[in-house]
């Protein structure tokens, strides 16, 4: 049994309309200096595979046809065994 964990963040220079409300929303409550706020996604898979390489290449196939939109988000995970 394995576990991922997958982070989505939208690509650098790709405009963030989340991010921009959260920002606002925290200068609103007084927290101030905050260059930029991002906002993505955590995604925790649990699966089988055969080896630690065939979950590695089940994770990135996920990410690649749906867990991402490699047009404007960025990805990485990690996976271990559990």
């Amino acid at each position: 049994m394995w576990k991922a964990k997958v982070e989505v963040m939208p690509k650098a220079g790709v405009l963030d309309p989340q991010g921009k409300a959260v920002q606002g929303g925290l200068a609103t409550l007084g927290f101030a200096g905050l260059r930029d706020v991002r906002v993505g996604k955590l995604i925790e898979l649990r699966f089988e595979a055969e080896s630690r390489e065939a979950a590695r290449t089940l994770v990135e196939e996920a990410c690649r046809k749906l867990l991402a939109n490699p047009i404007i988000e960025e990805y990485r995970f990690t996976v271990e065994e559990v």
